[in-house]
């Protein structure tokens, strides 16, 4: 077959192949036309999953009725003249190949009315074929139908799915839609069922109704908002805690420049940010806005615009990443996270002192000149005195955490503060404040460590020394100092100053032990963490250890001092709490 040149209605099939994947498709670039023409009201509505049917009418700019047919040209539009246009654009689209594509193999209808014309122009398509334009009865805006998608390719259509997949694929779309801007109200329907309805909002109250509408009434409560600005480039939005992490990743919402995109270098990015407060297997909710220069990204590095390309892609991914990072840094417990349930502010002042009336006299609490980190250092006195709950602090010296009340199955630690009862998971709490300790250390290159007046020396199996020794140099940057005496003898000479001397035989055999399992499935990336984060929960006060009250409040005060430390190292809550509210219910006080 010689070299020839393809019929119009063939480059508009082909083009469509790259366009118009599915009804979602069509969706997205009408959608995205009336967005580019400033419409403040966007009305979608859909039959069978979007291929009998799509409806999209705007309160736009409307298209003039000479331009009605050049709107269905290939590489027709308004939106760039030049290259230097094409390098900073702003708008959704630009290319000038949706409408040509979608008429290509639909039959489609646009009627529209421009702003200031008298009367509206309709416009039909059957598979690529133009009638004539005509006038019709429409108010200013544009409405566009787009019927029997894919009726002249037949091996298109047998790759569409069920109606009821298609319809989630557009619901997702439009939710996307619906977080990229709240200016602009959105209807979807789909028959005569309204499947969202979000009306346009403007402050910040405001926004967070919009995200409830999209990703449920809880997650404005449970996301941190974030602002972080470097030169011509700004990260927005709000980023869910761990504790309201999802087992798939259907709440992630990447937006660039208004335009939403599924970008593999910045889910990395966020990822990255979270490995730290999130068990394996989970995912991360958020809606973050990533705002810069148009001159520094590139849009038209996919066929359907839904990945960039950045001009400087690891500045920001770093940018990207470490904001997040701080963001989550904060999750640690303040006087807010543990404030009273709604409610509680009537109750009075007589309330709490009748509920702390005979409290005696108490243990010293903990004092600053003590070692912070000598957790399982025993304080001495209160052994010739009986263990009883401290008083709480006067309202200036209140702690998030409050005051340790007891030990609860050798697991928990119960306390008060002026709201209610918190309840900490011992190990998890301080396997995190370990490791945050590990990892600054590190960061200072310093780690604080003890010599062992004679080397401890401890037996392991010949190929559990041989991988010890291949990742020495993890080891010595926690603080460790060892060498080989034979193929199954480990000397230590130096160990982490947070070791007990009596705890080192048992927790270097289990380190090694972990560190081979998990070198493939931990849920850091770094090989240094995954030393620091193993090295720390087996360093953590294990089950059934028995605290003292000043033991236990040292912990609560570390805690309310280390970032991230809402989450353990592997993304499991570490303290909760019942308020007075919710224990006066389970008593039914006050009925």
């Amino acid at each position: 077959m010689g070299i020839r040149i393809l019929p119009g209605e063939l480059v508009d099939q082909i083009a469509a192949g790259e366009v118009i994947e599915r009804p979602a498709s069509v969706v997205k670039e009408l959608v995205e036309n009336a967005l580019d023409a400033g419409a403040t009201r966007i009305e979608i509505d859909i039959e069978r999953g979007g291929v009998a049917l799509v409806r999209v009418r705007d309160d736009g700019c409307g298209i003039a009725a000479g331009e009605l047919p050049m709107a269905l040209a290939r590489h027709a539009t308004s939106k760039i003249a030049s290259l230097d246009d094409l390098e900073a654009v702003t708008t959704l689209g630009f290319r000038g190949e949706a409408l040509p594509s979608i008429g290509s193999v639909s039959r489609l209808r646009i009627v529209s009315r421009a702003a200031g014309a008298e009367h509206a122009a309709q416009l039909d398509v059957d598979g690529g074929a133009l009638t004539s334009v005509r006038p019709a009865a429409h108010p200013p805006g544009t409405t566009i139908e787009v019927r029997d998608l894919f009726f002249n390719v037949p091996a298109r259509r047998k790759f569409v799915r069920s109606d009821a997949t298609e319809l989630t694929h557009i619901a997702r779309l439009v939710e996307r839609l619906v977080l990229s801007r709240f200016d602009v109200s959105f209807r979807l329907r789909h028959g005569t069922r309204v499947l969202l309805d979000a009306a346009a909002v403007s402050g910040a109250a405001a926004d967070l109704t919009r995200l409830q509408e999209v990703l449920g009434q809880d997650f404005p409560a449970a996301a941190v908002a974030l602002r972080h600005a470097a030169g011509p480039v700004m990260l927005s939005g709000w980023a869910g805690l761990p504790t309201r992490s999802r087992a798939q990743p259907d709440q992630q919402f990447w937006f660039v420049n208004g335009r939403s995109v599924r970008d593999r270098l910045l889910m990395n990015a966020v990822r990255l940010a979270y490995r730290d407060v999130l068990y394996h297997g989970r995912h991360a909710a958020y809606v973050l806005y990533l705002t810069l220069d148009p001159k520094l990204v590139d849009v038209n590095a996919h066929p359907a615009k839904l990945e960039v390309r950045f001009r400087d892609s690891r500045q920001i991914h770093d940018f990207a990443f470490r904001a997040v990072e701080r963001a989550l840094a904060d999750t640690k417990p303040d006087l807010a996270a543990a404030s009273a349930a709604p409610g509680l502010e009537g109750r009075g002042a007589g309330y709490g002192a009748a509920a702390h009336a005979g409290r005696g006299t108490s243990l010293p609490l903990y004092a600053p000149a003590r070692d912070p980190w000598a957790i399982a250092a025993s304080v001495r006195d209160a052994e010739t005195r009986p263990e009883v709950p401290p008083p709480l602090p006067s309202s200036t010296e209140e702690q998030p955490l409050g005051t340790a009340l007891a030990q609860l199955h050798g697991a928990y630690i119960l306390a008060q503060n002026r709201d209610g009862l918190v309840l900490v998971d011992m190990h998890a709490a301080h396997e995190r404040v370990l490791y945050e300790k590990f990892k600054a250390e590190r960061a200072r290159g310093a780690p604080a460590s003890q010599h062992l007046l004679e080397p401890l020396v401890i037996e392991l199996k010949a190929h559990e020394l041989t991988a010890l020794l291949e990742r020495r140099g993890e080891w010595e940057q926690a603080g460790f100092e060892l060498d080989a005496l034979g193929a199954t003898r480990l000397a230590l000479r130096r160990v982490p100053a947070t070791l007990q001397p009596g705890e080192i035989s048992r927790i270097v055999p289990l380190l090694v032990q972990d560190l081979t399992l998990e070198a493939d499935t931990h849920h850091l990336e770094g090989a240094a963490d995954r030393f620091l984060g193993t090295l720390a929960c087996r360093s953590a006060i294990h089950a059934h250890r028995r605290l003292t009250l000043p033991e236990m409040d040292t912990l609560l005060r570390q805690m309310e001092a280390t970032e991230r430390a809402n989450q353990c190292n592997h993304g499991r809550p570490t303290w909760t709490r019942l308020s007075l509210r919710q224990l006066d219910q389970l008593f039914l006080r006050g009925r």
